[in-house]
C-alpha cells in the first residue's frame, strides 16, 4: 500500500523539491539558528533562560526555538500545518533532538538534572471548530513525538474555551486580547505542583498564546513551564 501511495503522490522536499523525502540534508542544513531570546523582553539571553528581572510567577521560565521563521523552515511548518503533511513533524522533531543532543542546551540541562521526573510535554490547543476544519493539531502532534522521543510523558492539559481570530491576521495588543481567557484547564488532566511543562507550538511570533499558556499552566499547579516552537 505505500508503495502504491509513493507511486501516486511521490515525496518531495520542502526546499528543493527532491523527489522521495519531505525533507533533504542538505534543505536542513540551511535551517537559519537564530540567538536564543528571554520570552519576556525578548532581548538576547543565556540558553534561552528568562531574565531574573523579567521574571514573573505566572511568567515563563524560558524559550527555545529551532530556528528563524524563514525559508526553508518556514516552508516544512506551512506543509505540516496546512498541507497536512503530517511525516514533517517527525523529520523536526528530529532534527530538534538532533541539535539537542549535540549542543546540550539548558533546558535539556534542567531535564536531565531532572530526570526526566515531573516533566510533561503539553501543546497548545486548537479550538475544536478549527481541529474539525484542520483534522489534526500540529502542537499535539509534534508534543506526541517529541515526549516518545525524549522519553517523557504527554499531556493534553489545556483546552480552548472560546474560539479566537487566527493570530496571524493581528498584531500587538490585538494579539493579547483576542487570546486572553482563551485557555483552561483540562478535567482530564490535572497539574501536580511538582511537574515542569515543556510547553510546545509550532512558531513564536508576538509570544501572546504561548504567555498566556503558561499563565494558565502555572496558576493551576506548574512548578516551572519552558516555551518550544520550531520557529520564532
Amino acid at each position: 500500500m505505500n508503495l502504491i501511495l509513493d507511486l501516486l503522490f511521490p515525496k518531495r522536499c520542502v526546499g528543493c523539491k527532491k523527489l522521495d523525502t519531505y525533507f533533504c540534508k542538505n534543505c536542513i542544513s540551511n535551517i537559519l539558528q537564530t540567538d536564543l531570546v528571554c520570552p519576556k523582553c525578548e532581548k538576547l539571553a543565556i540558553g534561552g533562560q528568562t531574565h531574573p528581572v523579567c521574571r514573573r510567577k505566572y511568567g515563563l521560565d524560558g524559550l527555545w526555538s529551532l530556528g528563524i521563521y524563514q525559508g526553508y523552515l518556514r516552508e516544512a511548518i506551512k506543509q505540516l500545518k496546512y498541507g497536512k503533511v503530517k511525516e514533517l513533524a517527525e523529520i523536526l522533531v528530529n532534527i530538534t533532538v538532533e541539535y539537542w543532543v549535540k549542543y546540550q542546551p539548558f533546558v535539556l540541562d534542567q531535564i536531565k538534572k531532572d530526570r526526566g521526573v515531573g516533566w510533561a510535554v503539553i501543546p497548545v490547543p486548537l479550538h475544536w471548530w478549527r481541529g474539525n476544519d484542520r483534522g489534526f493539531n500540529q502542537s499535539s502532534l509534534i508534543g506526541q513525538t517529541l515526549s516518545k522521543k525524549l522519553g517523557l510523558a504527554y499531556c493534553d492539559a489545556l483546552k480552548r474555551v472560546r474560539y479566537t481570530k487566527p493570530q496571524v491576521k493581528l498584531k500587538g495588543y490585538g494579539r493579547h486580547q483576542n487570546i486572553r481567557n482563551a485557555f483552561a484547564i483540562s478535567p482530564n488532566c490535572q497539574l501536580q505542583t511538582t511537574n515542569s511543562v515543556l510547553l510546545i507550538d509550532d512558531v513564536w511570533t508576538t509570544g501572546s498564546t504561548l504567555r498566556e499558556c503558561g499563565y494558565v499552566l502555572k496558576r493551576n499547579g506548574a512548578k516551572k513551564v519552558w516555551a518550544l516552537t520550531l520557529a520564532r
